[in-house]
């Protein structure tokens, strides 16, 4: 008979987190298969592959640390904790090097993202056309750093009807339109730049959630190591 009591199921919250998170990834990719990545060279990044993906990692995560809880098992335990370390100490390695080569992520984003400008009207690239009309229609926005990107990219001088000011079929083949200046990468960034308080918390508040759940994993195995509860297969 062992002197640890109950111990609460760490990981439900993750657990719970993390099928939403698939959920919505799953329904995204079936509803909105139609809508992809803007990268050319990263065709898998769309938004509902990363839900997915992100969903998979902590609902798994999240089963480690309830199914350990619950059978105090200190291999399950442990696991959990290895997991939340490495995936904390890969948040942070991107943290520093995004920050680090900040301007050459930037330029490297810019170019890919004007690569993809070439695949706008081709047969097999329909997502990239949708989202650019999404991110253009929703934003105001024309092309990567102005409407000209699209002369280079179609080899015309067009743009997508999603770029005209007054929206009409056809309105990005008459040079006369009024066409959104700004570009869409400048309107994303300056998102960021204005939300960057909100971000922050939330980089935060994920952060202590990590903390915590590696901090009650670690005081549960010590407990269960100190009462000489053996491993359970």
């Amino acid at each position: 008979m062992h002197l640890v009591p109950r111990a609460p199921c760490i990981g439900s919250p993750r657990r719970l987190c993390g099928c939403g998170l698939l959920g919505v990834g799953i329904w995204l990719s079936v509803s909105q298969g139609s809508f992809a990545t803007f990268s050319p060279s990263f065709p898998s990044l769309s938004a509902a592959n990363l839900v997915i993906a992100i969903g998979s990692i902590v609902m798994v995560t999240g089963f480690l640390g309830c199914l350990g809880a619950i059978r105090e098992n200190k291999c399950l335990l442990l696991s959990f904790f290895i997991v939340l370390l490495i995936i904390l100490l890969a948040e942070l390695i991107l943290l520093i090097l995004f920050f680090v080569y900040t301007d050459k992520v930037s330029e490297n984003a810019r170019k890919d993202l004007k690569d993809g400008l070439a695949l706008y009207n081709t047969e097999n690239n329909v997502g990239l056309k949708n989202a650019w009309n999404i991110i253009q229609a929703e934003w105001k926005c024309c092309g990567v750093t102005g409407y000209t990107d699209w002369h280079e990219a179609l080899k015309e001088k067009v743009v997508p009807d999603r770029c005209c000011q007054e929206h009409y079929q056809e309105c990005g083949r008459n040079s006369t339109n009024m066409f959104w200046n700004r570009g869409c990468y400048e309107k994303v960034e300056e998102w960021l730049d204005e939300n960057k308080h909100l971000l922050g918390t939330i980089g935060m508040s994920i952060l202590v959630v990590q903390l915590l759940g590696m901090a009650f994993s670690m005081t549960l195995f010590q407990q269960i190591h100190r009462t000489g509860k053996k491993y359970d297969a």
